[in-house]
């Protein structure tokens, strides 16, 4: 059985509030969990002690017993040494998709088209207007 240490969310609509819980990684995220081991309120301050509430104890047991932690969670045992916890490093995350690369190169060569353009009918204006004169 995989085991996860995991948030639970509970409270009311755009009011949350999560219990910190060892469940089997198959269960649904509000569903069944073997045991609770903290609590998190994210709409208290960032320094205020009751934010995360964490039994380090138990925390540590289901740590050794081969319960992963989310990221999320891994980053709250971090705090209290049980987990080393490291930013996630995705550098292709800024990275434009394949729809936006297109419409980069789409602008690019109506850009380029444009700047030719521009550049072809001065170069042959001069040319043409010595025959206008002429025929008048």
């Amino acid at each position: 059985m995989a085991l996860k240490l995991r948030l639970a969310r509970g409270g009311a609509k755009k009011r949350p509030y999560y219990s910190i819980v060892v469940a089997d990684a198959r269960m649904p995220r509000d569903g069944r969990f073997i045991e609770k081991i903290g609590r998190y309120n994210p709409l208290l301050a960032k320094d205020d002690e009751k934010r995360v509430q964490i039994d380090a104890e138990r925390a540590k047991h289901w740590l050794d017993r081969g319960a992963q932690p989310t990221d999320r969670v891994a980053r709250f045992l971090s705090a209290i040494d049980l987990v080393k916890w490291q930013h996630g490093n995705n550098p292709n995350k800024g990275k434009p998709g394949a729809k936006a690369l297109e419409r980069i190169e789409e602008k690019k060569a109506k850009e380029e088209a444009a700047a030719e353009a521009a550049a072809a009918p001065a170069e042959e204006a001069p040319a043409e207007a010595p025959a206008e004169e002429a025929a008048e």
